[in-house]
């Protein structure tokens, strides 16, 4: 089956919030080509590699970032149409907070199924402090508790920093006894992760239909269907349940929105594990929740992204 390659120029910085974006308008994949992530590998790797030709790091460190993502033929237009304006709305909002970039866009149509067969060969088993997030399609031996997820149609797959800071939250605080609210579910991965940790339940809510599906087959897959409770809602609005940890990687002002109406869903001790804070945004969003009775009890940075751990006193 044949698609529509349309390929966004933008930056290292915006790269997650496009991503995000592109996941709302399509079911079929996103990709991203980043040069920094080229240069981790070869900065990970210089010592064990014989030979190294300057020429593949001599137009590196650019801050470009390539994002693809692919849509069916007949509503790619359509679509298209639609996300450039959105992106341009995005862009005037950010102004002067991140940059994102040129937005140049390139349409091409393509083999479906050798993208995805290039993105499973890319997509390999990761261990995050314990939990390893493995392809369905990759029979994984190893050691640490085993997270399966089918990557092709929904955005979190643990390779993003604020994905991954997230699980080794969840792994510090999860414990046997926990109810988890997980805002803004994705593919599943963190409500899931939660219940491979031991928790109790998992309530899992999306604003995106193909979201909430892939993450229903997601926790299938882990075997985990009874402890998760996986709905189409706008945050956390027709949610009716209390959480021991509540988990939203989502965007900063998306968080500071959420903070007026968390208050029913959390209670004296819940930990709230925020994520998708850019370094600049983080004190925006501890300066929103401290006054609404919470402290500041863990952080973490990666990259440009901050993850805060706080809790309910």
């Amino acid at each position: 089956m044949n698609y529509v390659e349309l390929t966004i120029t933008t930056t290292h910085q915006a790269e997650e919030l496009i991503s995000s974006k592109l996941w709302e308008y399509t079911e079929y994949g996103v990709s991203v080509c980043d040069d920094y992530d080229v240069l981790e590998l070869i900065n990970e790797r210089r010592n064990t590699w014989d030979y190294l030709d300057d020429k593949v790091t001599e137009n590196l460190g650019s801050g470009v970032t390539l994002i693809k993502a692919y849509f069916d033929i007949p509503t790619a237009s359509d679509k298209i149409e639609n996300l450039r304006k959105e992106l341009e709305v995005m862009r005037e909002n950010a102004k002067g907070f991140v940059d994102f970039g040129t937005l140049e866009t390139v349409k091409r149509i393509v083999d479906g199924d050798d993208w995805i067969e290039i993105w499973r060969k890319h997509y390999r088993p990761m261990n995050i402090g314990g939990i390893v997030v493995c392809p369905e399609w990759i029979e994984y031996k190893g050691e640490g508790t085993v997270v399966k997820i089918d990557s092709n149609m929904a955005f979190g797959t643990g390779e993003h920093e604020t994905t991954s800071m997230c699980i080794e939250f969840l792994c510090e605080y999860v414990t046997p006894s926990v109810k988890v609210i997980d805002v803004g579910t994705g593919s599943g991965i963190l409500g899931i992760v939660a219940c491979a940790l031991g928790a109790n339940s998992a309530v899992m809510t999306d604003i995106d239909e193909i979201a909430v599906k892939t993450a229903t087959k997601n926790a299938k897959l882990n075997g985990v269907s009874d402890k998760c409770l996986i709905t189409l809602d706008n945050l956390l609005t027709g949610v009716d349940a209390v959480g021991d940890v509540v988990v939203a990687n989502i965007t900063a002002d998306v968080l500071c929105v959420l903070a007026t109406s968390i208050k029913k869903h959390v209670k004296l001790g819940t930990k709230l594990i925020m994520s998708g804070i850019l370094r600049d945004k983080a004190e925006q969003v501890v300066s929103t929740y401290v006054p609404l009775g919470y402290k500041v009890l863990n952080s973490k940075s990666k990259g440009e992204w901050v993850a805060l751990v706080m809790e309910k006193i």
